[in-house]
């Protein structure tokens, strides 16, 4: 028998995806590939629903480089609410703790270094993360919560923006993967003294895509998300709004190749690189390269490995 036929069209790129309040990241897969008919659609990082922000969406080949997103630095901006600890460590939540103190910004800002660089962070229980094959969200809902682990993360930087009164104050933070604000929240607090909860969210970067890229669906259907009739879409249309395969890799050396080198490559063959091309490769390359974009005639072909002169391909692109 020959193989099944997959429903849906060949579309191939990234979407910024302002996400809205509200509404879960595989939700808004599944509305997407709903609006663009497309066979295949991932996304670069789960955003919680009560989050808004930057959700990059993956479609066709694209998402072949969702390991690359989510792989980035993401950057927030939060408000911790003081004197309420509640069960998901956001606003939602039932409230399971009360402080009647509330730390000024001298105390706020003197525990910040702490929380700066490499630390261990114990996930909410209301998280995505598996245990035996369940998600812990559904564990805690159930009335089990999950006892999960320390783990480690890196926050890059974590700076106090506001203090808008006393119960509330507004950080942006530079993470890397795996890092959890509500978490982030509930253990500031600790230090301080206190208790508290996530009450605002908002992703405002994940890796080179930032909001100046993002677009929202009331932009590409003229509608709210949920009010979406099947007349009003026009699929092809919606391409316009996707960002070429190569713009998840703007962070990464490229190289542009010739027609020969190209074919090479797509056969999954390495490519010897003449020293007038390998001097061409855009970017630093100094120290191990493990990444290299390979280019043809200004559009990605496949994410490589460099090893002296030799490119070898790791991922290629199939339009």
């Amino acid at each position: 028998m020959g193989r099944r036929r997959k429903k849906g069209r060949k579309v191939h790129g990234w979407l910024v995806l302002d996400k809205p309040y509200d509404f879960g990241s595989t939700e808004a897969v599944g509305k997407l590939r709903w609006l663009f008919e497309a066979q295949k659609v991932g996304h670069g990082g789960t955003l919680d629903p009560l989050a808004t922000g930057i959700l990059p969406i993956a479609f066709g080949e694209a998402t072949k480089t969702i390991p690359f997103i989510q792989d980035g630095l993401k950057t927030y901006r939060f408000t911790a609410c003081w004197g309420e600890g509640r069960d998901s460590d956001d606003r939602e939540g039932a409230i399971i703790a009360r402080s009647d103190k509330r730390p000024d910004r001298a105390a706020i800002e003197a525990v910040l270094p702490s929380f700066t660089g490499d630390i261990e962070q114990i996930p909410p229980s209301f998280s995505a993360i598996k245990i035996d094959g369940e998600r812990a969200y559904d564990l805690a809902r159930d009335g089990a919560p999950p006892q999960l682990q320390a783990r480690p993360v890196h926050i890059y930087s974590l700076q106090l923006v506001d203090i808008p009164d006393a119960d509330h104050a507004v950080f942006e933070a530079v993470t890397g993967k795996g890092t959890y604000v509500r978490a982030l929240v509930r253990d500031m607090a600790e230090a301080l003294g206190t208790c508290g909860h996530v009450a605002g969210l908002r992703r405002t970067r994940v890796g080179p895509f930032g909001e100046d890229m993002a677009v929202d669906f009331a932009q590409m259907t003229g509608n709210e998300m949920a009010d979406v009739p099947r007349e009003a879409v026009d699929p092809e249309g919606l391409v316009d709004f996707l960002l070429p395969i190569e713009a998840a890799l703007a962070d990464y050396p490229s190289v542009s190749l010739g027609g020969v080198e190209t074919q090479k490559l797509q056969r999954g063959q390495s490519v010897v690189l003449a020293p007038p091309v390998a001097s061409g490769v855009r970017g630093d390359l100094r120290g191990e390269v493990p990444v290299v974009v390979a280019m043809a005639h200004e559009e990605a072909i496949g994410v490589c490995s460099l090893d002296g002169l030799t490119l070898k391909p790791s991922r290629i692109f199939v339009r």
